[in-house]
């Protein structure tokens, strides 16, 4: 699995701390977009060029992180075809994915611990798309952007 990760400053210590958790992980490609420990930047340029990044199909899914994980997943959510979901607990980590097919999560360094973290992550990257049902309400989801980004 191919996956992008974007942060801004208030995400770069736990992006450095997930990054080098995944990059232990067998079958997993990661490529980091995010600014370095030293550096400023903005969260919407990076929620959108992880956004863009799986939207093109460069990456099967992307990680972003910010302070909260709002505002970068807003920025995200702007690209269309990017489902980013901010999840704080397994639980919405699994069910982003299961029923509203999540490409993007997004996590908040202020509000969650390393180690919750790395929980939400390995349940959200293990988790499938349910379709059925929920397959019916993603696609009224695509119809929306259709109407919208013309």
């Amino acid at each position: 699995m191919r996956i992008v990760l974007g942060n801004d400053h208030g995400g770069v210590l736990l992006k450095c701390e997930i990054k080098k958790y995944l990059e232990q992980k067998e079958g997993l490609e990661i490529a980091d977009l995010g600014c370095q420990i030293d550096e400023a930047c903005d969260y919407p340029d990076m929620g959108q060029a992880v956004g863009e990044a799986v939207a093109a199909g460069q990456y099967d899914r992307g990680i972003l992180f910010c302070g909260t994980g709002i505002g970068i997943s807003i920025s995200a959510n702007k690209v269309p075809g990017i489902r980013a979901a901010v999840c704080g607990d397994c639980f919405s980590a699994k069910a982003s994915r299961e029923h509203n097919d999540a490409n993007v999560l997004a996590l908040g360094e202020r509000v969650i611990g390393v180690e919750l973290a790395k929980m939400i992550v390995d349940i959200w990257l293990a988790s499938e798309f349910l379709g059925g049902r929920h397959g019916r309400r993603v696609e009224k989801i695509k119809k929306i952007e259709e109407k919208y980004y013309k």
